[in-house]
């Protein structure tokens, strides 16, 4: 097994396994050379230990077209289905004994619902829509209270990509916000808090295509403290068995989360909305088996802005080449949708075979604890 120098404490390192098909310029030979990385990088990724502790709490149930989550593949009538978002969190220690605290999605709901194209949504359906569709199930702040860390204790924060996500109330302004502090810069609810994201992502706010419009608040980032930013390029490891893979496909600048867990490794992100797309052989929703079956497909995109489908498809099979199995059913793979497919009656024939709800992991020892 490939040996582990931890990184230095609070530093992260970049992670070498997928150069070579990240620089690889045709989608199908990347294919490949992504299938041919992908078991060196799960050898050695289990030799860099595990984080002591994973939660996932649910954020918002949203509606979202079928056409994108599902992508050409299901026969579903309905134009909607249902999907819960969620914010999972990490916390390891550095070999010094220092804690550290990643928050993998941490949205702020109330302002992500000003997204163009949710704006848009409300304002075109009937309130009865809405209540029935879309649902507050928890706020960042107080889930974090609930397990006892402090929001001065968060060292970082990330995202999959910036859709819908305005980030001014967890890291801070430089100057003030006409909608949330109009006589001074917006102050840091998570004060020592950097936001990891990837250089092409943040890049891309500074000039949106038109399919990109509608997905994000590009203004919103005009004025961010700097230093609370963290540009990466690729792929990199934070801490033990805990890492941000490039995945990029659904944006330019998508990434993945990757654990190692007492059942081995998991990634999330929103490629796909249910793990079942990632093996729709197994799949009952109405259309996907046949779909992939009959174009010679093995994964079912999630599909709203189309940025570079082929590199999506790609990112999809480096994301299941990489994770274990799901122990409950060995059919579907540990892959948790950070926006999971959620059954509704609302939305006939988009039920999902098999969900996971979440990441769960380890202890939750107190801060300055030793945890076993």
């Amino acid at each position: 097994m490939a040996t582990h120098v931890p990184p230095p404490v609070g530093e992260i390192t970049a992670i070498s396994h997928f150069a070579t098909a990240a620089r690889e310029p045709q989608p199908g030979r990347q294919l490949d050379l992504i299938r041919e990385a992908a078991p060196g990088f799960r050898a050695w990724f289990r030799g860099t230990g595990m984080p002591d502790w994973i939660g996932t709490f649910d954020l918002v149930l949203l509606p979202y077209p079928t056409r994108f989550g599902l992508f050409r593949a299901a026969i579903s009538p309905t134009p909607y289905l249902s999907l819960t978002h969620r914010m999972v969190v990490v916390r390891w220690r550095e070999p010094d004994g220092k804690s550290r605290v990643l928050l993998f999605e941490p949205t702020d709901v109330e302002l992500a619902r000003r997204t163009p194209y949710f704006a848009r949504l409300r304002e075109s359906t009937p309130p009865a829509f809405e209540r029935a569709f879309a649902r507050p199930l928890g706020d960042v702040v107080s889930h974090l209270r609930s397990v006892g860390i402090d929001t001065g204790d968060v060292d970082w924060i990330t995202f999959d990509h910036l859709h819908t996500q305005d980030v001014r109330r967890w890291i801070g302004t430089t100057e003030p916000a006409h909608d949330l502090s109009p006589n001074a810069p917006v102050a840091a609810t998570l004060p020592r808090a950097r936001l990891i994201v990837q250089r092409a992502e943040l890049e891309s706010l500074a000039a949106l295509h038109p399919l990109q419009v509608p997905w994000y608040q590009a203004a919103t980032y005009s004025s961010l403290r700097q230093d609370a930013l963290l540009p990466i390029d690729g792929d990199v490891l934070i801490g033990p068995g805990v890492a941000l893979l490039a995945s990029p496909g659904h944006t330019i600048g998508n990434h993945t989360l990757v654990v190692n867990t007492e059942t081995g490794i998991w990634a999330s992100s929103e490629n796909v909305i249910a793990t079942e797309c990632l093996t729709p052989e197994h799949s009952r929703i109405p259309g996907l088996r046949r779909y992939t079956s009959a174009w010679e497909q093995e994964v079912v995109l999630n599909a709203n802005t189309l940025e570079d489908t082929a590199r999506q498809y790609n990112s999809c099979v480096l994301e299941k080449s990489i994770v274990d199995v799901a122990r409950a059913d060995s059919r579907f793979l540990q892959f948790m949708p950070s926006s999971e497919l959620t059954g509704s009656i609302l939305s006939p024939g988009t039920s999902p075979t098999f969900t996971h709800s979440g990441i769960f992991h380890g202890t939750l020892t107190p801060t300055g604890a030793v945890a076993r």
